[in-house]
């Protein structure tokens, strides 16, 4: 018999490590053989901790589990009042599409074995025999943008790199993930490793790189530790080395942990935290892709990005552009959260309305209250009101009404929420961040925060003030951080002009 139990950091947190140390002293007082596989979440986060039990009859899921339900299990698995059917039946699960996060929570996350069972390799061995220009022309394609933040076509990026001419050139991968309410990052990592490590050698074979690095944010001890084992393992496998497979040329990774420092999400920023260097934003040209790390050509993708690339090798560029709309194609990995029922890890093509992931996916607040707002692309993306949310989720449609995907983190508020407070964690939020390179972040944060604090105390001069302000930084910044405040701040005023006027006339 195996139990599969999360390895993610939310299912530890919630009692996992006790449920497996109940679950082997039941094994063995039965005696029955039991293998305990640590793995990722294999949906929702909400539901964590929950087991999967695979026997020589089938398959079947329980959860959540507590450590009372656990005797129960080896008594009789179809009559435990938690059983729950195949994975695939689950209702939260079902519509999903799954395949940048297709094995995670069914692997071991460490068995190379078992990740070349289900498919693992079958990219990189397909790219192995193919040239530069050819594996750069896949991913170009197939249409695979940036899955961090500003949508930039993958393909675009590795083209550069590949024509640049250097003695040493590195693929970087972007862990950071500093984001609230995104955990896409940590779950693949944590449930699928060897995923990014295949992702992240193709990407070598398409530039030439022969180095990569995974900056990997130090909250993330779980996550670390599985990469650091997964690097270890491929290595010893000949996966990675002086020759991938035995048949390429060499690459190797290094995982190197970051301080945590919310800038460094942006790539100049990681990069110089990556030489040893303060953290701070580059200005741009020379981009990174010519002069990257340590001045060499470097690719610089985020983990979901390079986590795609295998199953576009393996099943072919028109299988993954087949989905999405308009230029945003494939899969992208919704992180729900806030006030909403069912918070967790969705993977679904692009072009579902917004509203139909808050309402249908999300189940609407967990309040039970009308949802009033939803803030899509971490800290510093826009609140979209009910009135937008007819709009399909894509880069391009989310920019047409002044908003942007990011890392596709929703935040879920229901009529509750208070829109001027939130427009002022926002701009709290990027004075505290800032790593203080360029004056309209520096500065206009700090005075973005004084001027809300003027609203809310009733001087309506201040609205236009923060208005003039806002589009100031947006057009004087250097990097995402400080560009992107104005997006909470101005849809707020936008689309919520009662809460800022609510405040006035109490004041008054």
């Amino acid at each position: 018999m195996r139990i599969y139990l999360p390895l993610d950091s939310a299912a530890v947190a919630l009692g996992a490590d006790e449920l497996a140390e109940s679950l082997m002293f039941q094994a063995k007082a039965r005696g029955i053989a039991l293998t305990l596989v640590r793995n990722g979440s294999r949906g929702m986060v909400w539901l964590e901790p929950m087991a999967e039990v695979v026997t020589d009859a089938g398959r079947m899921a329980f959860g959540p589990l507590t450590l009372a339900d656990v005797p129960a299990l080896f008594d009789d698995l179809t009559a435990h009042p938690k059983a729950l059917g195949l994975t695939e039946d689950l209702p939260w699960l079902k519509a999903q599409t799954r395949l940048t996060f297709a094995r995670v929570g069914v692997i071991d996350p460490l068995s190379l074995d078992d990740y070349k069972a289900h498919g693992g390799l079958a990219g990189l061995t397909l790219a192995l025999g193919m040239d530069k220009a050819a594996i750069v022309a896949e991913v170009t394609n197939s249409g695979l943008r940036g899955r961090g933040g500003a949508g930039f076509p993958t393909g675009i990026k590795w083209k550069t790199v590949s024509e640049a001419v250097a003695d040493r050139k590195y693929i970087v991968c972007n862990a950071d993930e500093g984001d609230s309410a995104t955990f896409a990052d940590r779950m693949l990592m944590e449930g699928d490793p060897f995923t990014l490590i295949e992702g992240m050698i193709i990407a070598g074979l398409a530039t030439g790189a022969t180095k990569g690095f995974v900056y990997i944010r130090s909250e993330y001890p779980i996550a670390i530790e599985v990469m650091q084992k997964a690097v270890k393992i491929a290595r010893s496998a000949g996966v990675l080395g002086a020759s991938v497979l035995g048949l390429g040329p060499a690459f190797d990774i290094e995982i190197r942990v970051g301080a945590g420092a919310y800038v460094c999400g942006e790539e100049t920023s990681l990069l110089n935290s990556l030489e040893g260097k303060r953290g701070v934003v580059r200005a741009k040209p020379p981009l990174p892709a010519l002069q990257g790390f340590m001045a060499k050509p470097t690719v610089v993708n985020n983990v979901i990005s390079l986590a795609s690339v295998p199953v576009i090798f393996e099943k072919g560029a028109e299988f993954y552009k087949n989905f999405g709309l308009g230029r945003s194609r494939g899969t992208i990995p919704l992180q729900i959260a806030g006030n909403v029922k069912h918070g967790g890890l969705y993977e679904i093509a692009f072009g579902l309305t917004l509203g139909e992931i808050v309402d249908k996916i999300a189940g609407g607040s967990a309040s039970g209250r009308p949802v009033k707002a939803v803030q899509v692309g971490g800290p510093l993306g826009a609140y979209f009101p009910r009135a937008l949310f007819d709009t399909p989720f894509g880069y391009e449609e989310f920019a047409s009404k002044d908003g942007l995907i990011g890392h596709a983190g929703l935040t879920v508020f229901d009529d509750s929420a208070d829109m001027l407070k939130q427009a002022r964690f926002a701009m709290e939020f990027c004075a505290i961040e800032s790593c203080g390179k360029c004056t309209p972040c520096r500065i206009g944060a700090v005075r973005g925060v004084e001027t809300v604090d003027r609203i809310a105390k009733g001087d309506a001069a201040a609205i236009p003030l923060l208005t003039d302000l806002c589009n100031t930084m947006k057009s004087g910044s250097l990097c995402a951080l400080g560009g992107f405040t104005p997006y909470p701040v101005l849809s707020a005023l936008t689309h919520f002009p009662d809460d800022f006027s609510a405040m006035k006339e109490a004041a008054e």
